[in-house]
């Protein structure tokens, strides 16, 4: 609701729907969703499906825990089978449906750009990135290791890294308990992540920032910085 929001009022923003957490609803309802967003802001959607580490919220809905990540999978497989065509058939484990449609359909036929990432590239995600991504959003730092996997993974599969956008990130230092990070030790992990391929960095301005009316002047120093870096 609120990216919808956001979309009625900007023109050229992305918008990053990070994380969704997929498992907890209906895919049919979540693909309606985002195509519909997607479209109306002329696909300027990102979604970065997730299954989440917390529990209670899966027990509170009376979604199985341990099936979290079978679940996406096959959330990822109706999505795509609901977006490309209607009407759409598609039968797993867990959902099944025949001859729905969903509409609108999203911005483009393969529907939103879809990012995904973790803690650590365990294979469901490197499997996943592989066959759906266009995002790479990593928890933390991946090791050299584990981005020559992701290469190797990704040209296996006849796709070239190129086609997969790295999104690096900042950590704040908070120097007590009450009051916000300083912004210039968390901007300097941003050329050593530019020279390892990463082009796009997420950094969250209330770790920074007490006053919500210092934003949009925060924003242009952050761009200074980053720029002068």
């Amino acid at each position: 609701v609120l990216l919808s929001a956001i979309a009625a009022a900007t023109s050229r923003i992305r918008l990053a729907a990070a994380a969704i957490i997929a498992p907890l609803r209906h895919p049919l309802l979540l693909a309606k969703d985002l195509a519909t967003l997607d479209l109306l802001s002329e696909g300027r959607l990102v979604v970065q499906p997730t299954v989440s580490w917390h529990r209670d919220e899966y027990e509170a809905l009376g979604v199985p825990f341990r099936k979290r990540g079978r679940l996406l999978d096959e959330q990822l497989e109706a999505w795509r089978a609901v977006w490309a065509r209607s009407p759409a058939s598609f039968e797993g484990d867990h959902y099944e449906f025949h001859d729905v449609y969903v509409e609108p359909k999203p911005y483009r036929p393969e529907g939103p750009r879809l990012w995904f990432g973790g803690q650590t590239l365990h294979p469901p995600l490197l499997r996943r990135l592989v066959r759906y991504g266009s995002g790479f959003h990593p928890l933390g730092r991946p090791s050299p290791e584990e981005l020559e996997r992701l290469r190797a993974a990704m040209a296996e599969a006849g796709r070239d890294m190129s086609e997969l956008e790295l999104i690096g990130g900042t950590r704040a230092t908070f120097p007590d308990a009450n009051s916000p990070a300083p912004l210039e030790p968390a901007l300097e992990t941003i050329p050593e992540q530019l020279d390892q391929g990463f082009t796009s960095f997420c950094i969250k301005p209330s770790q920074f920032l007490d006053d919500a009316s210092e934003f949009a002047a925060w924003c242009r120093e952050v761009i200074r910085r980053v720029e002068a870096l």
